[in-house]
C-alpha cells in the first residue's frame, strides 16, 4: 500500500468515526526558501494529516509579520522572531497574549553582512559607513544591542532604510557599505548577485555579544486553549519534518521548489544547510533536543533587550515561552 492510499484510508476511518481534521493556518516569516523546507515537507508528506490536522502554509514578508497575524487570530500558528515577540508583548498588553511554544533557531541568524572591498571587516569599521537596514527587519531590531556590545559610535553610522528586495543588490552595487539581515539569506543573495565569496563578510551578532534567541513557533492563545491536542500534534509533525530535513536536506529542498518555481535548487540547498549548521544544531540542541529553552538565558535575553529598549510592562520568561505543548525530551532529539 502506498502512502497516498494509506492516508486516504486514514481519512476515511476518521470520517467514519465522526472525527474531522482541525484546520490550521500557519504563517511563515519569509518566502518559500530553504529554511521553510521542514514545514513544507511535513505538509506534503502527510505528517500533519496523520496527526488529524488540515494545515495550510503562507509565506511572509518579514520576521515581524507573523506576530500580528497570530495575535489577531487570522492565523492560528506562525513562525516569528522571539525578540520581536518580547517587544510586541510589552507594547500590546491589551491584545491576545501570544506565546512561543517551540524554539527553532537556538542561535539567531541576525547578522551584519558587508564587503571587504568597501572597507568593512569588523564592527568598528561601520563607523563612517552607510548601513542598509529595512525598518522592520528582525536583525536591524537588534542593532542597538550590537552597537552597545561592540562600542560602536552609532552617530557615525548612516542608516539607510532600504526595502527588503533591494537590500542585497544595493550592497552588491556599492550603494551601501553593509546591511542587516539573516545570515543565510543575505549571504546567499549577495553571492547570487555576483559578489565574490571572499569579498563577503558575515558578522553573526551572536558572535559579537548579542546573546539572544532567534525564531520560534508562536500560537494564538484562544486557539491553544480550545485545541491543545491540535497544537501538540502540530509540534510533533513539525519536529518530524525537521528530523527528516536534517537527515536529508537535498530531499527537503525539493518541497521548496514545488512551492517556489523561481527558486534555484543549489541556492536553496546552501541556504538550508547554513541554517541547520549555524542556527539549529547548537551544542544545547544536540544535548537537550529541539524546541525548548534555557530559562536563565531567556531571562538574560529579556534583560539585554532592555539595555537599549525602554519597557513599559516588561514581560517575564513565562509570558513569552511555554513548553507545555512540547513532547518529552526523547521526542525532541535530532541528530546531525
Amino acid at each position: 500500500m502506498n502512502k497516498r492510499t494509506w492516508l486516504s484510508g486514514l481519512a476515511g476511518l476518521m470520517a467514519a468515526a465522526g472525527a474531522s481534521a482541525t484546520d490550521i493556518d500557519f504563517a511563515l516569516d519569509w518566502k518559500f526558501e530553504g529554511p521553510a523546507a521542514p514545514y513544507l515537507m511535513a505538509m506534503e508528506r502527510g505528517y500533519y494529516e496523520e496527526e488529524g490536522l488540515n494545515v495550510s502554509i503562507d509565506s511572509g514578508s518579514g520576521s515581524l509579520e507573523a506576530i500580528p497575524r497570530v495575535a489577531s487570530g487570522t492565523y492560528q500558528l506562525g513562525f516569528a522572531d522571539v525578540n520581536s515577540l518580547i517587544k510586541f508583548r510589552d507594547q500590546n498588553s491589551d491584545v491576545a497574549p501570544v506565546k512561543a511554544i517551540m524554539m527553532t533557531y537556538d542561535a539567531p541568524p541576525f547578522a551584519i553582512v558587508a564587503r571587504r572591498s568597501l572597507g568593512v571587516e569588523t564592527p568598528k569599521d561601520l563607523e563612517g559607513k552607510t548601513l542598509g537596514a529595512p525598518a522592520t527587519d528582525g536583525a536591524y531590531a537588534q542593532w542597538p544591542i550590537f552597537v552597545q556590545a561592540n562600542g560602536i559610535d552609532a552617530d557615525r553610522v548612516t542608516i539607510d532604510n532600504v526595502g527588503f528586495p533591494v537590500r542585497e543588490p544595493m550592497l552588491a552595487q556599492g550603494d551601501v557599505d553593509a546591511i542587516t539581515g539573516f545570515s543565510f539569506s543575505s549571504y546567499i543573495n549577495l553571492k547570487s548577485k555576483g559578489t565574490p565569496d571572499d569579498d563577503i563578510v558575515v558578522m553573526l551578532m551572536s558572535d559579537y555579544g548579542v546573546d539572544l534567541y532567534g525564531n520560534a513557533i508562536i500560537v494564538n492563545p484562544t486557539f491553544a486553549a480550545e485545541h491543545p491536542e491540535a497544537v501538540e500534534a502540530f509540534i510533533r509533525a513539525t519536529l518530524r519534518g525537521w528530523r527528516d530535513t536534517i537527515a536529508d536536506p537535498e530531499a527537503a529542498v525539493q518541497y521548496v521548489l514545488q512551492h517556489n518555481t523561481v527558486a534555484r535548487e543549489a541556492v536553496e540547498l546552501e541556504r538550508l544547510e547554513m541554517t541547520i549548521a549555524d542556527n539549529i544544531l547548537t551544542d544545547y540542541v544536540l544535548e537537550h533536543g529541539m524546541g525548548g529553552i534555557d530559562t536563565e538565558r531567556m531571562a538574560n535575553a529579556i534583560e539585554q533587550i532592555g539595555l537599549t529598549y525602554e519597557y513599559s510592562n516588561k514581560p517575564s520568561v513565562d509570558d513569552i515561552f511555554t513548553d507545555e505543548f512540547l513532547p518529552a525530551m526523547a521526542g525532541r532529539m535530532v541528530a546531525p
